[in-house]
């Protein structure tokens, strides 16, 4: 694995540490994922989310039932419509997640030395002494040594919220295990994770499926997380079971790799997804803490070569309870997008953490610094030779447009498309300035009704780092050679002024198809 080195090529000055973080329209091209619950799930709070610069809202169905999160959506909504922001729906699989259930969500105290019996048997009341878990085949895919960790919503690493365990002995469907740290557990539901154990359950369970299928639909759900995805099979077999429910055919999988098991198979993974999802939470209890980095390096690398996106999950976990991100996590931050992430995935921190909005806010200040020395050049001419020769005929005019756009300095690049492919194409090129997106709807029909695409594909585009969306009229057509590509290019040109980055005297890059063919034109613009 070649890994570029992505920083500027003069040194950094020192003294630019000093001047203040410019704030703009487009927070960083860099986006941000947040996860909508306990304490970002009201109208107020979600637009605050959306000015802050979320732009996807995840809804992880492990907490919470069809109408909780119905209910949330419908105050997203609200919010998208009172600050006029787009922002796409990603639904969370639970997948086969381990849980512990506590009934009576009195908090559990564990010390150090002792020992736990994790049991099937539900009926049991949770304990010092006692979990219920949701699976019965633990006891036969454990064996003593194996490591088990325990932890509200994921694992935040903290000694006190956490628990890690040893298994020591089986007896029927029972596990035994002696408690490795003190640790209180408060909540009424737990993930428990048996690091490097394979659990026979299927990566897509049938509540899973029941809930694709309500709310899913419903909502016309832009992204499907498939969590704990081990195989390309597994992808294979989500997209069949979405392109028999219509509305979702068009639903981008991005696979969630967390054990062992996807990293291996992470090659064949990609291949099938529609883009990654690192959940570093499991992944970095499967994985030694000294190999997490290599990992994260290697498939961002192999992301951003494939032109797939990459997202990048539990980066400020202490953000959860505190206003400010510690050192180390506001460097990782950084390091996720000098690696080449395209979107910040924010978990505890939005969902249940004390400062949602405020998290949204500093996460998008640390990516925008970062991506003022991220080396761009350096990143277009490796990715040029990446891709190597001949072209295809969309690459090529992809890499045209980009490269011509860093030679006249252009402030933005202005991309019409109708399926979003072109556009995304050219953000695989990493262009300095902001790509607009520019989503030309189609008329379709399925012999009973009428109905527009675009939508969908302007809304995905949502978690492509540098891709910024808007939708024109459909009265307008893709292909036409009539000044109606002249009037949405000037609508394009208006978004781009209000939204600050295209000022007079600029340079701007279009790239669109003229009758068969594909063109990219430079514009001066005039006061």
């Amino acid at each position: 694995m070649h890994s570029p080195h992505l920083l500027l090529e003069e040194p950094i000055r020192m003294a630019s540490v000093l001047e203040p973080s410019k704030s703009s329209f487009f927070p960083a091209m860099t986006k941000i994922v947040g996860t909508l619950g306990t304490k970002s799930r009201s109208v107020d709070v979600i637009s605050s989310c959306l000015k802050a610069g979320m732009s996807v809202a995840r809804f992880d169905f492990s907490l919470g039932d069809v109408d909780y999160h119905q209910e949330t959506l419908e105050n997203l909504k609200m919010a998208v419509k009172s600050t006029k922001k787009l922002c796409a729906v990603m639904l969370d699989t639970v997948g086969p997640e381990l849980q512990v259930i506590n009934k009576s969500g009195n908090p559990i105290s564990l010390e150090a030395d002792a020992t736990v019996v994790l049991t099937p048997d539900q009926n049991r009341e949770a304990s010092s002494e006692v979990l219920p878990i949701n699976f019965t085949g633990l006891a036969t895919a454990v064996k003593p040594g194996d490591t088990i960790f325990i932890g509200q919503y994921l694992f935040t690493g903290s000694e006190t919220t956490s628990v890690w365990l040893e298994v020591t002995s089986t007896e029927g469907d029972d596990v035994a295990c002696a408690i490795k740290n003190s640790a209180t557990l408060a909540g009424s539901l737990f993930t428990l994770h048996a690091s490097q154990v394979h659990i026979d359950l299927p990566t897509l369970s049938e509540a899973d499926k029941d809930v694709i299928s309500r709310w899913g639909v419903k909502n016309k759900t832009d992204f499907l997380s498939l969590s704990y995805t081990r195989h390309a099979e597994d992808v294979r077999h989500a997209r069949d079971f979405l392109s028999k429910l219509g509305e979702l055919q068009q639903t981008q999988i991005f696979a969630k790799i967390e054990n062992i098991e996807g990293l291996i198979h992470f090659d064949e993974i990609l291949q099938e997804a529609d883009g990654i999802i690192l959940s570093r939470g499991n992944l970095g209890i499967d994985l030694p803490p000294e190999k997490v980095f290599l990992f994260q390096k290697a498939a961002l690398y192999k992301c951003n070569t494939s032109g797939k996106p990459a997202v990048v999950t539990r980066v400020v976990d202490s953000m959860t309870d505190n206003l400010r991100p510690t050192r180390a996590e506001a460097t990782d931050v950084a390091n996720a997008v000098l690696d080449g992430s395209d979107a910040i995935l924010l978990g505890a921190e939005t969902l249940r953490g004390l400062y949602p909005v405020e998290t949204i806010s500093i996460v998008g200040k640390i990516c925008a610094e970062a991506e003022k020395v991220f080396n761009h050049d350096l990143y277009f001419k490796k990715t040029v030779k990446y891709v190597g020769e001949p072209m295809s005929h969309l690459e090529s005019i992809a890499s045209s447009a980009v490269r011509a756009a860093i030679k006249v300095k252009a402030s933005v690049i202005i991309c019409f498309t109708s399926s979003g492919r072109a556009a995304r194409l050219i953000a695989k090129y990493r262009p300095t300035m902001p790509v607009i997106s520019v989503v030309i709807p189609r008329l379709k029909t399925n012999q009973l009704r009428w109905s527009f695409t675009g939508a969908f594909e302007a809304r995905q585009s949502l978690i492509v780092r540098g891709l910024f969306p808007m939708l024109a009229d459909p009265r307008h057509p893709a292909e036409s050679t009539s000044s109606t590509n002249e009037s949405v290019l000037k609508v394009a040109l208006e978004y781009g002024k209000a939204s600050g980055v295209i000022k007079s005297h600029d340079r701007v890059v279009v790239c669109q198809k003229v009758g068969d063919a594909s063109v990219v034109k430079i514009i001066e613009l005039e006061d």
